[in-house]
């Protein structure tokens, strides 16, 4: 999952905003298929490790996008993805280097 939003980071930095990456359509597909990968991995992992690292409500957010990603047939809307990547993806980034970080 830190590998997925490393790469969002990555391509975000490489169009030089997050709009403009989402605004490309490399750029958009790889960034969803990453937060779609997000949802799919957290939703494979036990409730009471999620629990003791406060991410039981990011499985459930993250597992809701993933579906919404995969399934949205009329096309999705990018300004929500982009508020993901703003506000949710550097929260989340913490909150799995400290998971980590406490594995190692």
């Amino acid at each position: 999952m830190l590998e997925m939003i490393d790469r969002i980071e990555i391509i975000v930095k490489r169009h030089q905003g997050v709009y403009k990456a989402l605004n490309d359509i490399e750029g958009e597909m790889a960034i969803l298929m990453a937060i779609a990968q997000i949802g799919e991995t957290l939703k494979k992992l036990p409730d009471d490790l999620l629990e003791k690292y406060d991410l039981l409500e990011d499985k459930k957010g993250a597992y809701y996008t993933r579906n919404y990603i995969v399934h949205a047939y009329e096309g999705v809307n990018l300004a929500f993805i982009e508020n993901i990547i703003r506000k949710y993806l550097p929260t989340l980034k913490e909150k799995l280097h400290k998971m980590k970080k406490e594995f190692k």
